[in-house]
């Protein structure tokens, strides 16, 4: 009651006589037993509670309280005295009590306005708690004094407040979204992060300078508590996505834009700490925000690439292969391929993501590898060179000086014709004006890799995340693709010219040139049903493709000439008069290319008429030279033969006139008696079938 004399009784302020009233009291305390320890108690305990009773807005009272707490910290350290720790322990416990109760949750109690109340109101709370863990508590004297008491209750503070406060964001956040309906343009973790964002630079701001006084990592605690708390939200988000939207990439981004801003705090925070702020950094494993985006996107690509393969296997069966209306008249799934392509490029691109350049070489080659998958499934059913090749038929020799080819004999040739010759075991269903829309296409796709590229490079300029200089160092090319339109163009290119020679015109190649009698089977009917195919490969294909395909043409026609000259079968035969005929024939083949300057280059006719051109001589040659040539042929092969005998030579399939095989076969097709008889001696060779 004494003490309540140093109060102004209507506003409750310290008298400005203070000292002369204490000295006053001070008379007493032998009268009422008082000491100055237990004098300080009072005084302190008469501040602190004519602060609470007034309104808690007389800062004065709550300096003057904190000040006198000071002196009764001295007093604790020093007494002995049971009573009085009682009572000190019970009047400090309340102190506490009332402190901790706004400094569990500062940060609905504090804000910048009163910053100053809060940190008298640590002080105390820190003050009570160090007399009561250092001065009274025994479990404290056991452990050597080794707990930082300030520290720790601080650190409980801070963390206290903040998991209050987010907890209180959150039901914030999630009554606005059931208000809004569900209409809001952010998700609710979206928002969250970004309010959780605004509490930590407030932290930041107001009062981790404050509390740095009494924990030097106060920061640091703050968004280590922060991060925890959200970290634990989008941990379960996380676990329950499943497909790349909108939303999930919003809530990631925003999660990982968060724990930067987090992580730099406390790494800004902890620069002077003795561990660097590597404890706090490990109070923060990684929210993996990124990583979830990254596999999030790639489970995306891979489901997009996945549809483009299907569709491409769908399609194929479809295609018909006939020509559109466009100028390059390729199909009409090679335009939607194209246009699935680029839709998917485009859907790529606009994924609110931060790492399209590091995710796009995955997504290029998923694509690739579609567009691969078509060119080479495009060429299905064209068959290949090699199935429109004959089998060559048995060696035979030429039958000298009978009537073979008596017209009652006449319908018995044909007949054995194909068996002699051989029959091809191609797929000939495809028309030669569907193998060069195949053809186109496969072109077409090639000339659109170029026009994809650019598109990317445009596309990666234009991402938020892309550097100036990002697409210098481009190599996310489809090379797979373009590897693949070169082979098939190239097979079908054969493939196209072996089945006209070998399949189309048959009729006029085996079944007529030079049968019977050379000179009366000359070669003018295939060079008049070759010419409308070559109009038609002229018309329906591209120019780029155009001379590919006319070369493979001219060379398979070459092929076929010297097929027919050297494994025709029984039913040819050539005298040495023949061979100017041949020859004839032969530049008549030659020019049927060449046509009057505007067909291919003479240099490329020239070149691939090579090996005909070295052969034909052949033809020319006396028989005897024939033999000799035969013989010193297999000598270098195998030796000196013994009794005339040598090993039948192998069939390569390469001719050349230094192959033993080759000038053997021009031996078999020699109407000559001393030909035949030197087959008869050397290899029992038979005169027909």
């Amino acid at each position: 009651m004494l003490l309540e004399a140093c109060f102004d009784s209507e506003e409750g302020s310290i008298l400005d006589e203070i000292d002369e009233i204490m000295e006053l009291i001070k008379k007493t305390w032998v009268v009422l037993g008082i000491n100055q320890m237990l004098h300080n108690l009072c005084f302190m305990w008469i501040l602190f509670n004519r602060f609470v009773a007034t309104g808690q807005v007389d800062i004065d009272l709550l300096l003057a309280a904190d000040n006198q707490l000071m002196e009764v910290a001295k007093d604790a350290k020093t007494t002995k005295d049971a009573a009085f720790t009682k009572i000190l322990s019970s009047v400090l416990s309340t102190v506490m009590g009332w402190a901790e109760k706004r400094l569990l949750t500062y940060h609905d109690t504090f804000s910048a306005d009163n910053i100053e109340y809060m940190q008298c109101i640590v002080s105390i709370g820190v003050s009570a708690a160090k007399i009561l863990v250092e001065d009274i508590s025994h479990e404290y004297r056991r452990k050597k004094r080794d707990v930082d008491v300030a520290r720790g209750r601080v650190d409980a503070y801070i963390r206290s407040s903040l998991k209050t406060s987010f907890a209180q964001i959150m039901e914030k956040v999630d009554t606005t979204r059931r208000a809004s309906k569900g209409h809001t343009t952010l998700p609710v973790l979206a928002i969250l992060a970004r309010d959780i964002g605004d509490l930590a630079n407030k932290e930041k701001e107001i009062f981790s300078p404050l509390l740095k006084r009494w924990h030097p990592l106060a920061a640091g605690v703050a968004v280590a508590t922060l991060h925890s708390c959200f970290g634990n939200e989008l941990k379960q988000f996380i676990s329950s996505v499943t497909d790349l939207t909108v939303d999930s990439i919003q809530v990631l981004k925003a999660a990982d834009k968060l724990e930067k801003d987090l992580v730099r705090i406390a790494v800004e925070d902890s620069v002077d700490s003795e561990d660097g702020g590597k404890g706090l950094i490990r109070e923060m494993p990684p929210f993996e925000a990124e990583l979830a985006i990254v596999n999030l996107t790639k489970a995306w690509m891979k489901a997009r690439v996945d549809r483009l393969r299907d569709w491409v296997d769908r399609t194929l069966q479809q295609e018909a292969w006939k020509p559109r209306e466009n100028k390059e008249r390729f199909a009409p799934s090679t335009a939607e391929l194209l246009r699935l392509v680029d839709e998917n490029l485009d859907a790529f691109f606009q994924l609110p993501i931060p790492m399209h350049p590091a995710l796009l070489p995955d997504l290029i080659s998923g694509l690739d590898r579609s567009l691969q998958h078509y060119v080479t499934k495009a060429k299905t059913g064209s068959g290949t060179r090699n199935a429109f090749i004959p089998p060559l038929p048995a060696l035979t020799r030429v039958e000298i000086g009978s009537k073979l080819w008596k017209k009652k004999d006449k319908s018995q040739q044909q007949q054995r014709r194909k068996s002699q010759v051989g029959t091809t075991n191609a797929e000939g269903s495809l028309t030669l004006l569907q193998l060069c829309v195949r053809m186109n296409s496969i072109h077409h796709i090639r000339t659109e890799l170029e026009s994809l590229e650019k598109k990317v490079k445009t596309c990666l300029r234009n991402v938020e995340c892309a550097q100036a200089d990002i697409t210098n160092g481009f190599d996310h090319k489809f090379e797979l693709t373009l590897t693949a339109c070169q082979e098939v163009i190239q097979q079908v290119c054969e493939t196209t010219a072996y089945k006209v020679i070998f399949g189309d015109l048959s009729h006029v190649l085996w079944d007529s040139l030079y049968c019977v009698q050379a000179s009366a089977s000359r070669i003018d009917p295939l060079l008049k049903e070759l010419d409308p195919n070559l109009e038609t490969i002229s018309t329906a294909l591209h120019d780029r493709v155009r001379n590919r395909a006319i070369t493979a043409l001219m060379k398979a026609s070459f092929d076929g000439f010297l097929l027919v000259l050297l494994a025709g079968g029984p039913s040819r035969s050539f005298t040495r008069q023949d061979s100017h005929l041949l020859e004839d024939d032969f530049k008549a083949l030659k020019d049927l290319f060449l046509a009057d300057g505007d067909g291919l280059p003479e240099e490329l006719v020239e070149k691939a008429a090579t090996q005909v051109k070295s052969i034909l001589p052949l033809f020319q040659s006396d028989t005897g030279s024939l033999i000799e040539r035969f013989k010193r042929l297999m000598a270098e092969t195998h030796g000196v033969a013994s009794k005339s005998r040598y090993p039948l030579p192998p069939t390569s399939g390469h001719w050349s006139p230094n192959d033993a095989n080759t000038v053997l076969r021009v031996l078999c097709y020699r109407n000559d008696e001393a030909a035949s008889k030197f087959l008869k001696k050397t290899y029992n060779l038979p005169k027909k079938l």
